[in-house]
């Protein structure tokens, strides 16, 4: 079977950073935006409603069971950090192509050691991850609703947008690289044998 042709798509904008920029972006989008939008929102949320199983402002033990994937959750996200300090390169272009007349972000080199092997998307899982925590942390139907919201936007809007994103950038070592990895978790295919070492993708810009 062929490998399958991808439209050639001309970037909207293509800017050069240096690895410096890059980290420090990444360092913003970890340290900043990423607990305010999955932080500070689903408490914000939580205090607006009832929290079940609270008691005189406490949580109950049940409740405290939601501290494991929140904790899951942020060891994922430095995970992430980490490993994208080590293979970013020297300068990282960042580019916003078409799908559609719908601009997305697509990265220039491809990431697939560390919690990639396991996960093609580990800031998605680490985010709705820690959606899923503060629920059961907070007891807050309306968190509860917000992580099945944003599970149902991700895997059926923003994901495949961005998969075809890739596929027409990496061609054939992404389609080999889907069908090694799960899009979330679960088994992974060991037939053709770990991912090698190559281009990597900085996809930390780009899970908020």
């Amino acid at each position: 079977m062929g490998t399958p042709e991808f439209p050639e798509r001309k970037p909207l904008n293509r800017v050069v950073v240096p690895r410096w920029l890059s980290f420090l972006l990444s360092l913003v989008i970890v340290l900043v935006l990423i607990p305010i939008a999955h932080g500070v929102v689903p408490w914000a949320i939580s205090s607006l409603m009832p929290r079940y199983g609270w008691t005189d402002g406490h949580p109950g033990l049940w409740n405290l069971l939601g501290l494991t994937p929140v904790v899951l959750g942020g060891a994922m996200l430095i995970w992430v950090m980490v490993v994208a300090i080590a293979e970013t390169p020297e300068r990282v272009e960042l580019a916003l192509e078409v799908n559609h007349s719908i601009p997305i972000a697509t990265p220039s080199f491809l990431m697939m050691r560390g919690p990639y092997a396991f996960t093609r998307n580990p800031m998605y899982v680490a985010e709705l991850g820690l959606w899923l925590g503060w629920a059961i942390l907070f007891g807050s139907v309306g968190v509860l609703f917000g992580f099945v919201l944003g599970f149902v936007l991700v895997n059926f809007l923003v994901l495949p947008r961005e998969e075809r994103g890739l596929e027409r950038r990496f061609g054939a070592l992404y389609l080999q690289y889907k069908n090694k990895v799960p899009r979330w978790l679960g088994k992974r295919n060991r037939q053709n044998g770990p991912p090698k070492r190559t281009s990597l993708n900085a996809a930390i810009f780009w899970g908020v």
